[in-house]
């Protein structure tokens, strides 16, 4: 029988608290390190990489050769879904993705049928990088939350404040409600697709929860990814999953509470007394970094992880940003971050 390898943030996610806490970055494989910007001229655009399992391994592995994180996140993007689903999609530098938006007759168009098929090479890739990740090392796997996926492929482009896709949801709610069927199913497949080639845990990043009044907020964020955990873990007993509801501020309890993740993923914007006082002190929680204080670094970054380490201690917690790491961030600042963290 193979020894069991211990590895700290799965064992975080199931709620068990370590020594020191894990750490990983969002978005930590990108545009900040050289080695992923030469890697990046191989492919002809952002979903050409995604899409070549040689590259895609190679950028997930980068951020773990440089600096000493507990986990590997599949290197991907959340609208391989809609991509997988006919809708087209692309990615434009200085823009960010664009896709033909979708109407009523559109979302009737989507073909759900082959969508693993189309996503073979993404499952490809979480193959090899369970076959050569060191065995303490968490591999994460995701996908985005129906909604937020949604109000890209109903507004065409990202949006400050969904407006195209809130307002198709009240004016079509019976259209809308198919569309997040479909991504609920897709979505299912998808990620248990991911664990059975190999992820330990995975997350679902519902980058969109804001802007959204209580009633909106319980039918597109967390009746979705309730059906999406429950979905997964009738096919995957005991699934660890990560919810990161952006935005939530308030919802957070209710988000964490009605959907069963494992691990609440917090934002750089929730305080850190809300989460001491208002959510359960068993529940996991990752974060919550402001990005903009890595990129700042010196006692701007460092007061700020002192903080966050000092109110999350008495609980099980993952170190992380509370958004993606942005390209501006000096290597050298993320080699301070994990050595605080890692040192205390």
């Amino acid at each position: 029988m193979r020894p069991v390898t211990h590895k700290p943030l799965l064992d975080t996610v199931l709620g068990r608290r370590q020594e020191r806490p894990p750490i990983w970055i969002m978005r930590q494989a990108g545009r900040y390190l050289p080695e992923y910007r030469q890697t990046r001229t191989g492919a002809k655009d952002f979903l050409e990489l995604c899409y070549t399992p040689d590259l895609a391994v190679e950028v997930t592995l980068q951020p773990l050769r440089r600096f000493d994180l507990d986990a590997a996140i599949l290197f991907s993007d959340i609208l391989v879904i809609p991509d997988a689903l006919g809708q087209k999609v692309r990615f434009a530098t200085g823009e960010g993705p664009l896709l033909e938006a979708l109407d009523v007759k559109g979302i009737d168009a989507l073909e759900r049928g082959g969508a693993l098929d189309h996503l073979a090479p993404v499952l490809e890739t979480v193959r090899r990088l369970r076959a050569v990740l060191p065995a303490e090392k968490t591999l994460i796997g995701f996908c985005g939350a129906p909604w937020t996926v949604a109000t890209y492929m109903l507004g065409g482009r990202g949006s400050p404040d969904q407006w195209v896709a809130r307002k198709f949801a009240l004016e079509h709610p019976e259209a809308f409600d198919k569309l997040i069927d479909i991504l609920v199913a897709t979505s299912i497949d998808y990620l248990v697709a991911q664990f059975e080639a190999g992820a330990d845990v995975v997350q679902i990043f519902e980058s969109w929860a804001l802007n959204l009044d209580d009633t909106s907020f319980a039918r597109q964020v967390m009746e979705p990814n309730r059906r999406i955990v429950e979905g997964v873990r009738q096919r995957v007993p005991n699934a660890p999953i990560i919810g990161f509801p952006r935005g939530a501020a308030g919802n957070l309890e209710r988000y964490a509470a009605a959907t069963g993740v494992n691990a609440l993923g917090i934002d750089f914007a929730t305080p850190l007394d809300f989460v001491r006082t208002q959510l359960p002190p068993d529940l996991p929680v990752q974060g919550n970094l402001d990005p903009l204080r890595l990129v700042v670094g010196g006692e701007a970054m460092e007061s700020q992880v002192r903080a966050i380490l000092s109110a999350f201690d008495n609980r099980p917690h993952i170190f992380n940003l509370g958004h993606g790491i942005v390209p501006e961030t000096p290597i050298a600042h993320v080699e301070r971050l994990v050595e605080l963290v890692k040192r205390g």
